[in-house]
């Protein structure tokens, strides 16, 4: 800029700070020195923590490295117990998922924060089953409205971006009127007026019993002569007579035995499913799954698919219930749901074996069979082969080619009726080829039919089945085939399992479902613990001895310990006392 353009200073231009003087800057030095040292030390400090740090994170990394190595391992040598079709797979997952750990491992040790970390298989499906059920709530929503149902549009709505509002009282309230065909006084209030109330029972206030009930808690129907009192009050509400007489038919409709008024109930119960599965993974550690796929999901499944107590089951309405099982990401859950519905009985118990058996693989076929044919068989009169036909129908044909050889050595009726009803159900069937079936199984050799017979309960213990289920079908076995022989092969296959599994299979052995003990229970123990202890087992004493002695140093008065030894010392009171000897506890009283 020229020289003759600077124009004048104004006050508000800082002026030039003065240069310090020699004294100052002398006085100043000292204080300066001692707050550089002090920074300087603090330096050196921080230093000092980040390699201790350093340390310590490198020292937590090859700690979590090393262990989840021996939890692979141990994880590992489970899986070799399952199936030999399974093995591979989990194995192969398993390696993979040991890799993954150790790569992102070695990335934090070397600093790579910004390392993207691989999210858990169980995490990931959780998340995306999250996601599916939240959409799955506004097809529902609609398709509510659309049927026009007595519950509100926009308390329908309103679940779409607040799913959790479905367990307010306000929302609890409206759907336990919708489904018993009453509403909430609060809503008629709001959108009727309190003169309204004149075309309404009150079915909350009694004078005994609740004479002062909350008015957001009263619950109203509407009277039998509606339509009479309608008519003679008609100046009462003139502008909202017509949404009111729509609200009254509506209830009407979906109170009445229609197909409307079905599918009604099937989208409200399919919304209900959705929304209590979503609330149980939004809430997995405050709520308990019994609570969930127990007692609330299985009543779900049972009102969509059940149509009533004397309705056939329909195709239809299984394949939507086997849709809302599907979204349980867990296959424990989805039995939890299946094995509690029917819990009456009727219709509702048929869905329960149908569900169980429309799958691909079922553990505990050989126990599920023989049930359900003794469901489907009354002891005093069993239903015409039709009627078996129309729920075979619902099963793929290899099932219905089993239930039907089951029938015809059904023991719930004679041997002859049996034989002639499953034969005609297998004509009704279309299934050919029965009777050489049977008989084919019957004329099997006993080394046999001994050896699938227990390859059977072998399957039960690698599908780890409840030690008392197995027990059950080794007692049941041991009962129709009692021999040294059949012990042995009892005793071999008990001792091929995990030895907990052992300790709890043997506990259960001796004891009928009524408390009582088996009659064979004494002779089959002592076989057992006789070899045992015996030399020639002694590696498997070995591993139940370990298994006991840990049992004791974790819980002392263990039921399962003191069972297992109680047990030993009925048969033999020498094994007992050796076998506390070796645990390091004391042993039993003589």
């Amino acid at each position: 800029m020229p020289l003759g353009k600077i124009g004048p200073m104004t006050p508000t231009e800082n002026v030039a700070t003065a240069a310090a003087s020699m004294e100052e800057i002398q006085q100043g030095w000292h204080e300066l020195k001692s707050r550089v040292g002090q920074l300087e030390a603090e330096r050196e400090a921080l230093e000092q923590d980040n390699k201790a740090l350093r340390f310590l994170l490198e020292r937590v990394i090859e700690h979590r490295q090393k262990s989840h190595s021996e939890l692979v391992l141990l994880l590992t040598g489970l899986v070799s117990k399952l199936t030999i079709n399974d093995v591979g797979v989990i194995v192969s997952k398993l390696v993979e998922h040991n890799t993954h750990v150790s790569e992102v491992c070695a990335a934090l040790a070397k600093g790579k924060v910004e390392a993207s970390l691989p999210q858990p298989t169980v995490l990931r499906a959780l998340d995306q089953a999250k996601r599916d059920l939240a959409a799955a709530i506004k097809p529902l929503v609609e398709e509510l409205i659309r049927l026009e149902t007595p519950l509100e549009s926009d308390l329908l709505r309103s679940l779409i971006a607040q799913p959790e509002l479905f367990f307010s009282p306000g929302v609890v309230r409206a759907s336990r009127c919708f489904i018993k065909g009453q509403v909430p006084r609060e809503r008629i209030v709001r959108e009727f007026g309190t003169e309204a109330l004149i075309f309404f029972n009150d079915l909350t206030t009694d004078p005994k019993l609740n004479p002062r009930p909350k008015p957001e808690e009263i619950v109203l129907a509407f009277k039998p002569d509606f339509e009479a009192l309608f008519q003679q009050h008609a100046a009462l509400i003139p502008d909202k007579r017509p949404a009111l007489l729509a609200l009254y038919q509506g209830i009407q409709r979906s109170k009445a035995s229609t197909e409307q008024a079905r599918s009604q109930k099937n989208a409200f119960d399919k919304l209900s499913f959705i929304i209590e599965l979503l609330h149980y993974y939004e809430n997995q550690n405050i709520e308990s799954p019994e609570v969930a796929f127990a007692q609330r999901l299985p009543a779900l499944i049972e009102q969509l698919a059940v149509p009533g107590a004397q309705d056939n089951l329909d195709e239809k309405l299984i394949v939507q219930a086997e849709g809302l099982l599907a979204l349980a990401i867990n296959p424990d859950h989805r039995l939890m749901i299946v094995n509690n519905v029917g819990k009456g009985g009727g219709a509702a118990k048929t869905l329960r074996y149908v569900l169980k058996l429309r799958v691909e693989k079922v553990p505990d076929l050989m126990e599920v069979m023989p049930e359900f044919v003794k469901h489907l068989i009354p002891p005093q009169k069993p239903p015409p082969p039709q009627t078996l036909a129309a729920i075979l129908r619902l099963l793929n044909p290899d099932r219905q080619r089993q239930v039907a050889r089951t029938v015809m050595s059904c023991d719930r009726i004679r041997k002859e009726e049996a034989k002639a009803l499953g034969q005609a159900l297998g004509k009704e069937l279309g299934l050919s080829g029965l009777e050489e079936e049977v008989k084919a199984k019957s004329t099997l050799s006993a080394e046999m039919e001994r050896q699938m017979a227990w390859d059977n309960i072998k399957e039960l213990i690698t599908s780890r089945a409840d030690p008392a289920a197995i027990a059950v079908a080794m007692r049941d076995r041991l009962h129709a085939k009692y021999d040294t022989d059949e012990i042995r092969q009892s005793w071999i296959t008990l001792i091929q399992t995990d030895t907990i599994s052992l300790i709890r299979i043997f506990c259960h052995l001796p004891y009928l479902p009524d408390g009582s003990t088996d009659s064979i229970a004494r002779v089959v123990i002592e076989a057992y613990v006789s070899r045992l202890t015996h030399p020639k087992y002694a590696a498997n004493y070995t591993k139940v001895v370990n298994s006991l002695r840990n049992m004791f140093k974790a819980k002392p008065d263990s039921p399962t310990l003191l069972n297992f030894i109680a047990l030993v010392k009925w048969v033999n009171a020498e094994a007992a006392h050796k076998i506390c000897q070796d645990i390091g506890m004391p042993a039993p009283a003589q």
